[in-house]
């Protein structure tokens, strides 16, 4: 009598529809379907079977020894009981089986891994053990009455594929083994010593190795910085890409990701840098405003992708191109700024105030009018934004609109500086410059 676990059961509860998707992705997911679709009868009712579990109509699935079932409803959803029953081990061939897989340690981290590798299955065959079925090897059994693989059996099978990508015990609890007590066999013949064998060393305990100063060994020297970006891995083959997937986005998504890595490691390498809190993560409008300020520009591949990301940010091309311009200034702050007016009150205000009183002589001050967080320069195209961490951000007038013109500075007088230009006029000195 064979020693399988016929007191172990598993149920998998039904699984979503597989629309748009294959049912079988693993190599020994796609042989089980071999085995239905090259053993049953009746090819219609294989893809009858296919359309069922693919809309969904495969219920709970119990797995244990030598035997499937699940409940099939048809399309008019009628319930069907279906089961499909395979030949389950010998106790001569699980031990076959035990022998062969811990002598190769390969073998044990794959099953741990929930994968079952070739060479695997390869030594099982040659010892005579016979993982995965073969033709005919799929017995089918329905109350619908059909003799041979129907609909209900089909659909079961293309279900199953499923579980077994995702956990190749569900095939060994199938042959007769369940996992625990599959494991537990496994350990206790990779354990055993051979006769004459001394025991391994205990080890040294943490706190003793701790007490006596062991030392860990240096850290190996940090890595130098690239001189450019790497380049990024691209659509290469001759196979079409999949539906929706915009060839140009994704090597532009590739190129902006090889930057930003740069760019991070650049920092990270920088002498005197200590790790920080993580910046806030950026919403879907700010990564589109990222995104665009990498795109190059008048470029005709630019342009859609351009396109693209305002609308999905909620902005016009005209405001996409200045929030894009603001990012290269100053990031998710400059934008903030640029999008964004408040009002200055109490303390704040104080504060601004006194910063423009001191940053230019009394001769010097420029006359500004001021409205919320905003300064402009009476009588020139210049203007200061105040952000709510107390930096300066510049502004010049161009076609009507207000541009970022440069980052922050703490100081007014110097954030105004950069918006100047040999061919502006001077503003007009005098008075408190505040109005």
């Amino acid at each position: 009598m064979n020693r399988y676990d016929s007191d172990q059961e598993r149920t998998f509860a039904a699984l979503p529809p597989a629309r748009g998707r294959g049912f079988a992705q693993t190599w020994w997911g796609r042989a089980w379907l071999t085995a239905l679709e090259g053993g049953a009868l009746d090819g219609e009712q294989v893809r009858t079977g296919r359309r069922l579990a693919r809309a969904g109509g495969v219920g709970a699935v119990s797995v244990r020894p030598g035997r499937l079932t699940a409940v099939v409803h048809d399309r008019d959803r009628t319930p069907h009981r279906a089961d499909v029953l395979v030949d389950v081990l010998t106790d001569a061939q699980w031990d076959r089986f035990l022998d062969m897989t811990v002598e190769r340690a390969g073998h044990v981290a794959a099953l741990l891994d929930r994968e079952m590798p070739p060479h695997l299955v390869e030594d099982a065959e040659t010892a005579g053990i016979d993982l995965l079925p073969g033709l005919g090897d799929l017995e089918a059994q329905c109350d619908c009455g059909a003799w041979d693989h129907c609909g209900h059996t089909a659909a079961l099978c293309y279900q199953v594929a499923r579980l077994l990508d995702q956990d190749p015990f569900v095939l060994l609890l199938l042959r007769g083994r369940a996992e625990q007590s599959l494991l537990d066999d496994l350990q206790a013949r990779s354990g055993a010593e051979p006769a004459g064998t001394e025991p391994p060393p205990e080890g040294v305990d943490a706190v003793e190795a701790y007490l006596t100063g062991h030392v860990l060994p240096a850290l190996p020297p940090a890595p130098e910085l690239p001189e450019a970006p790497g380049v990024p891995p691209s659509w290469d083959t001759d196979a079409p890409p999949p539906a929706g997937v915009d060839l140009a986005a994704l090597r532009c998504l590739a190129a902006r990701t090889a930057a930003e890595a740069h760019t991070l490691l650049a920092e990270a390498l920088r002498p005197g840098t200590e790790r920080g809190a993580r910046p806030e993560p950026l919403t879907v409008a700010q990564d589109a405003v990222r995104l665009a300020a990498g795109l190059p520009e008048d470029s005709d591949v630019a342009r859609p992708l351009a396109d693209r990301l305002a609308v999905g940010s909620g902005r016009s091309k005209e405001q996409l191109a200045l929030a894009a311009v603001a990012w290269r200034f100053g990031g998710a702050a400059a934008v903030s700024v640029l999008e964004e007016e408040w009002t200055v009150e109490g303390e704040a205000l104080a504060r601004a105030r006194a910063a423009l009183q001191s940053s230019w002589e009394e001769d010097e001050r420029p006359a500004l009018r001021a409205r919320g967080n905003r300064w402009t320069v009476v009588g020139a195209p210049g203007q200061l934004r105040l952000g709510r961490d107390g930096r300066w951000w510049p502004y010049r007038k161009e076609r009507g609109r207000w541009v970022p013109a440069g980052g922050a500075a703490q100081d007014p007088a110097t954030a105004l500086a950069s918006v100047r230009t040999d061919d502006e006029t001077a503003p007009a000195p005098g008075g408190t410059g505040l109005r």
